[in-house]
């Protein structure tokens, strides 16, 4: 894997200074994966350019490690692209060859530390796990010009398609430190991966090299979630501490979004409407094993129990903070005798594969949707359609048409600050239209709300089921 950085600051060479690495010669570092090697391709006083490249031995790698049982186990911890592609390995490289730089220290060149200069980045094979559009909200934020050419898996076999590596370069007037801080977290980011077993040390790191920037950013809490391999008691702290260095509380944040969207659809009585339809939706299909994915608080767990008789409740979400609320809501440290043992909540992520859901009667997937980045709704679908495949699906998600009504959303918003689209009806026809023809379900549509001639309802519902 191969990263490079070049400036035109004048004198250019200063950049050895700055890395603490001589432009005379090649330099070798040995490292507990493999080796590191920096040169300079072109070092002159008009243009000065330093490559990091690092080898990863993926043999001693795993030579004293117990690998997945099997022989296909035992290929994958050797044949894999960890070699090839800018991944944490090339993040734990740099923060061992260019440790000084990163920390800002420069003895010979102190007063240009924390002096922008003109600074290219270029990453040849750089993994992204989401996509372009993943990407540049990353980078742009942090005022970075970003160039980018996604790369075909086999140029020879075009047919085979496109490929989640891309060869991209960075541009900015920044400090050489503050570069190499960003591309230290947003590396491991985008592969959405770390070689080496993630921690509370990790948070450290993560907020150390973070400082400065990453309480503002728009996407620092995916960036938290990737970075900490979406460990949630993790990313909750690494977040509960930057939202206090932001001099934000993350509960009042939370509570705050969630609040707003209240206000802004209370006089519809839109949430209550939701549930009361879902509930009597799931309980008039006769289902006896029942899944809130997305229970958030467990306000629809709670309408079940009311309404109807069932084998099993359970209600299944990403937020240990709205799970805690769920389980003092529905009281399940003192259920009466009838529901012991048939309602629990658990900690989960909608797309991922997940045996407690397989074969249950009916799902219920109530405003969740619209909280999940696009390219995750493939992942969705396969987790739950594909994979666990329930009798009946019950989902609601926002009208984007509808949005117009709200005096008090401002064209062009949308009605939470963590939904990251709402759609249209026609948009949401075709979605899920899709859904149930590549998973041989039949879907049926109905509104959620009184109906506007104009724009429709402001909730819509598909319900999906299968023989």
């Amino acid at each position: 894997m191969l990263l490079s950085l070049t400036t035109t600051h004048q004198p250019a060479t200063d950049l050895g200074f700055l890395l603490h690495k001589n432009p005379d010669r090649v330099q070798s570092f040995e490292l507990s994966f493999g080796r590191a090697l920096v040169f300079y391709p072109e070092a002159t006083a008009e243009r000065c350019t330093v490559a990091l490249q690092v080898e990863v031995d993926p043999v001693a790698l795993v030579r004293d490690r117990r690998g997945p049982g099997g022989a296909e186990g035992l290929l994958d911890q050797y044949v894999n692209d960890r070699p090839y592609t800018a991944s944490s390995f090339l993040s734990v490289a740099m923060g061992q060859v260019f440790r000084s730089a990163l920390s800002g220290l420069c003895k010979d060149r102190p007063g240009l530390v924390g002096d922008p200069i003109p600074l290219r980045a270029c990453l040849p094979v750089l993994p992204c796990r989401g996509g372009e559009s993943f990407l540049r909200p990353l980078f742009e934020p942090l005022g970075y010009r970003v160039e980018v050419t996604r790369l075909p898996l086999d140029e020879r076999f075009p047919e085979w398609g496109e490929s989640p590596y891309y060869s991209v370069a960075l541009e900015q007037l920044i400090p050489l430190k503050d570069l190499l801080a960003h591309l230290y977290v947003l590396i491991p980011v985008l592969d959405d991966d770390k070689h080496y077993w993630v921690g509370q040390d990790e948070i450290e790191k993560l907020l150390r090299r973070g400082e400065g920037w990453l309480a503002q950013h728009p996407e620092r809490e995916q960036i938290t979630h990737r970075y900490l391999k979406r460990q949630r008691s993790l990313t909750r702290d690494a977040l509960e501490r930057l939202c206090f260095e932001d001099g934000e509380d993350p509960d009042q944040v939370q509570n705050a979004q969630e609040a707003t969207e209240a206000r802004l659809e209370a006089s519809l009585s839109l949430n209550e409407r939701r549930i009361q339809t879902v509930a009597e939706l799931i309980v008039q299909s006769g289902a006896k094993r029942v899944v809130d994915l997305g229970c958030g608080e467990g306000r629809l767990l709670q309408a079940l129990m009311k309404a109807g008789s069932f084998d099993e409740l359970l209600g299944i979400d990403v937020s240990c903070r709205a799970l805690g609320i769920a389980h003092k809501r529905l009281h399940l440290d003192e259920l009466p005798h009838k529901w012991q043992g048939k309602v629990q909540v658990a900690q989960g992520a909608l797309t991922y594969r997940d045996d407690r859901v397989k074969g249950v009667d009916a799902a219920a997937v109530v405003e969740v949707i619209e909280h999940m980045e696009a390219d995750r709704l493939e992942a969705f679908e396969q987790a739950l359609f594909g994979c666990a495949r329930p009798r009946m699906v019950v989902l609601t998600t926002p009208n984007a048409e509808y949005n117009v009504r709200f005096l008090n959303l401002v064209p062009g918003r949308l009605r939470h600050d963590d939904h990251r689209f709402e759609w249209s009806r026609a948009e949401f026809r075709a979605w899920a239209q899709g859904v149930a023809e590549r998973n041989e379900y039949e879907v049926e549509f109905s509104p959620i709300g009184a109906e506007d001639p104009e724009v429709g309802a402001p909730t819509q519902l598909a319900i999906f089921s299968r023989s």
